[in-house]
């Protein structure tokens, strides 16, 4: 059965373990190479130890355990999760601590028990160590218990407590549940597959994005050959699932990725095809090691669909090379990895930021080789825009309203610049208009229901600013 343990318990766990042997070891310069040894000898075993568990596996909460390994009165260490990552994935060997065989002469010498009973300590510490999910696997303990035996093959024979049995790790490994817990409660059925056809139609009833629907459409066509090549066991090539959005604001791509999200869980892609969008802010901590934790939790939380990321750059914009945001990407770019059949990212930005972010990171060029181009709305496109929102809300323009917004996205789509909202600009201006209009109709004493939908031009001009 599975049990949970916090970085905190595990600091204060290890502390414990190692104050209480500490005391253990009469020779004061013994001891004294025992503390300055034992924090970075048992942090080099955890990497080992998740190592022989599945070393493509780390998450933050890995993290957070190898933090917690240090004894009093030692530096807390701070180790980045990119770091650790590498650490696991370059574990070699296990080899004996350095204070080991002064363990075994001063043994000899004065006919105690030092090297017997670190033994045992050292698999009660990396027990703690595998519980990092909650669960002793076979793998750890095989480890563990490794590890044990080799030290215990160097201990004399004639070692007082060689009689005593030797902890064995895989006395703790988990037995699985036998029945999943309800709680008495019906496990929720999973979500069914949206209809593929009734996602496309929503997509074609986007307005404009000519080009992105045909990129969509392409892509999905793709998939499906893909899937059959691998149904008649013909070879499939590697196939990045990974997008890049190029645009200014407002023109569409969070809409589009929602949708993407439905279309790849639709054709089994993904298994749930809901959408997390974040930005720099829900990616990136303000402090060491926070950063790897809560880019983590947001890839977990995304897992069966789509992570939008918009405006990605920043995660790379900073002058500063200790910027937090460079850790972020390292956690995401492994988590692409380690999640590849049931997780797409889309990063999403101005068109030459974007560019710019993906091609100055080699593990970013090589998991985002698609690109959809989002084009500025045109003014008839910003007009129909404006009237379906009135539509939706039931309004309705009068003849000379719909004159005048028609010269006013024409102006507006002309005089744009780089701080051009497309869509976003457009809601502006129709909750602007809708409060113009409240005010107006707010003044008349009997108001038909004409009147409470009808926006008149009054209701969609700018008031000049007052000028002192």
């Amino acid at each position: 059965m599975a049990t949970t343990i916090t970085a905190a318990e595990v600091h204060k766990q290890y502390n414990e373990i190692v104050a209480a042997f500490r005391k253990l070891i009469p020779d004061p310069t013994l001891r004294m190479e025992f503390s300055r040894q034992i924090d970075g000898y048992m942090r080099q075993c955890a990497l080992g130890v998740w190592q022989a568990d599945n070393a493509s596996a780390i998450t933050p909460t890995h993290v957070e355990f190898y933090n917690a390994i240090y004894s009093k009165g030692f530096p807390h260490p701070s180790t980045l999760y990119w770091e650790l990552a590498s650490g696991v994935a370059e574990f070699d060997l296990f080899q004996p601590p350095a204070f080991f065989p002064k363990f075994l002469q001063y043994d000899r010498i004065k006919g105690t028990s030092l090297a017997r009973r670190f033994a045992d300590q050292l698999t009660l510490i990396l027990l703690l160590f595998a519980a990092v999910d909650g669960v002793v696997s076979e793998a750890e303990a095989g480890f563990v218990n490794a590890c044990g035996d080799l030290l215990l093959e160097k201990c004399p024979k004639e070692s007082p407590d060689q009689s005593r049995p030797p902890v064995k790790a895989s006395e703790f490994v988990t037995k699985p549940d036998k029945a999943p817990k309800t709680d008495g409660q019906a496990q929720p059925d999973p979500e069914p597959r949206p209809n593929l056809e009734e996602v496309l139609a929503e997509l074609d009833g986007l307005c404009g994005l000519e080009r992105v629907k045909k990129d969509v459409k392409s892509l999905i066509n793709l998939v499906k050959v893909q899937k059959l090549r691998e149904e008649q066991g013909l070879p499939v090539a590697p196939m990045s699932l990974h997008l890049v959005f190029l645009g200014n604001p407002g023109t569409g791509k969070t809409t589009v990725a929602r949708l993407l999200a439905k279309i790849y869980h639709a054709i089994g892609v993904l298994s749930k095809g809901q959408l997390v969008e974040v930005d720099r802010s829900g990616l990136v901590a303000g402090f060491v090691g926070q950063t790897a934790i809560k880019t983590g939790e947001v890839i977990q939380k995304a897992l069966g669909g789509v992570l939008f990321i918009d405006e990605a750059y920043s995660l790379a914009g900073q002058d500063s090379p200790n910027d937090f945001g460079r850790e972020a990407i390292e956690v995401l770019l492994k988590g692409m990895e380690d999640h590849r059949k049931d997780l797409i990212v889309i990063v999403a930005g101005y068109d030459e930021l974007m560019e710019q972010f993906i091609h100055a990171n080699p593990g970013l060029e090589s998991r985002f080789n698609k690109y959809f181009y989002f084009e500025d709305y045109d003014s008839p496109q910003l007009l129909e825009i404006f009237q379906s929102m009135c539509k939706k809300h039931g309004y309705v323009l009068s003849e000379e309203a719909e004159r005048w917004a028609k010269e006013d996205f024409q102006a507006i789509y002309q005089e744009r610049d780089e701080n051009f909202g497309n869509a976003r600009d457009v809601r502006n201006l129709f909750e602007k208009a809708v409060a113009r209009q409240a005010d107006r109709v707010a003044q008349l004493e009997e108001v038909t229901k004409e009147q409470l939908m009808e926006l008149l031009p009054e209701d969609l001009k700018e008031e000049p600013e007052n000028v002192n």
